[in-house]
């Protein structure tokens, strides 16, 4: 849901803008209401401030601040102008503050939802990026960071271990230093009748600094999709792994939207390995109707990530969900409604608004 207003202001121009995203349970929707406090908290407000030319020479300065109930991000890129054919390079700083409910939340109302331990993850970062120019079906980014990530509780103090007494970090310290090499490699082939889409991305740790961590860590995706007559079939695979040093907080989280739907942000499991599969398939009504299901699974490599977080918490390791949809755009944006159901005949509500708009 969107509200948008751009302000000049010399040659700088200001945009404010509002986006709301929520996930609704089953519960919330029948009487008596309950918990009504988990929609509030998924309501995020973002605000984005753009100067075009910011030394007079065609530099561009972006600010953008996210900020929800229990989270916010900020990030400062500056971009300098180059000619097309050359990479174009920006420079980043971004802060975020997000509870870590998909690796440490415990999985409540049979998996549908992830409740909170008080543990939040303050990240800061800053790095050179440089995307490569696009071909006409391949895009290309190559990036390189330092990332300080510090674990904190709800009252704002650093703390370096959960509940039950495991390390939160990977040195066993109050915070992690490391520095990221990160390749990101994107294929897109899209006509009338059929799209194929690959996304790959690799990200490696460098002893550049005392105590950094060094690892591997790697996702793939892939989608495709058909149509068949009037209607449209996707399928989708996505693959990760990490090798190496690895704090509990790496770990791929399996669970809730855009991956196992029906479960709650992490409650299906969380990994050294990951392995989701997604398959949708979209019928033209007076709206857009849709089928769709979904499995994930950790590939039983729960056991490796440190501290065993996902099977303390009785995490299953594999889940799958399936379901129905419905979206349509409207003058406010795309607006999309999803039914999923778990393996434990749960069920949940999935209510998203997209300013951008467009399916």
């Amino acid at each position: 849901m969107g509200a948008q207003q751009s302000v000049n202001a010399g040659k700088a121009k200001v945009d404010m803008q509002v986006d709301l995203t929520h996930m609704l349970c089953e519960a919330l929707l029948l009487p008596p209401l309950r918990s009504s406090g988990v929609t509030l908290s998924q309501i995020v407000g973002r605000i984005s401030l753009k100067h075009p030319n910011l030394f007079g020479r065609s530099e561009k300065l972006d600010v953008i601040l996210d900020k929800g109930i229990n989270d916010s991000n900020v990030v400062v890129a500056y971009r300098r102008p180059r000619p097309e054919w050359l990479s174009q390079q920006s420079f980043v700083i971004q802060h975020s503050m997000t509870p870590e409910v998909a690796v440490h939340g415990f999985p409540a109302d049979n998996f549908t939802r992830s409740g909170s331990r008080g543990i939040n993850l303050s990240r800061l970062s800053f790095g050179l990026e440089l995307n490569e120019p696009a071909t006409s079906n391949w895009t290309s980014g190559t990036s390189v960071k330092f990332e300080h990530i510090r674990p904190i509780n709800n009252q704002g103090h650093s703390i370096a271990r959960d509940h039950d007494g495991f390390p939160l970090t990977c040195s066993g310290n109050l915070h992690d230093n490391m520095i990221i090499l990160k390749q990101e490699s994107g294929y897109a082939d899209v006509n009338d009748n059929s799209f194929l889409k690959v996304n790959f991305q690799m990200e490696q740790g460098l002893p550049l600094v005392p105590k950094s961590l060094t690892f591997n860590r790697v996702k793939c995706a892939v989608s495709k999709g058909i149509k068949l007559g009037p209607t449209f079939l996707v399928t989708s695979l996505t693959g990760g792994s990490i090798v190496g040093d690895m704090a509990p907080y790496q770990a791929f989280a399996i669970g809730g939207l855009g991956s196992v739907r029906g479960y709650g942000e992490g409650a299906v499991g969380s990994g050294r390995l990951c392995l989701i599969a997604n398959c949708e398939y979209t019928v033209p009504l007076h709206l857009e109707g849709s089928i769709f299901m979904d499995c994930g699974s950790d590939l039983g490599s729960a056991r490796h990530v440190p501290g065993n977080p996902a099977l303390r918490q009785g995490k299953p390791g594999f889940g799958i969900g399936f379901g129905y949809g419905l979206h349509f755009n409207t003058n406010l944006g795309q607006i999309r409604v999803d039914y999923a159901m778990n393996a434990f005949n749960r069920k949940t509500i999935y209510f998203g608004i997209n300013s951008s708009g467009g399916s």
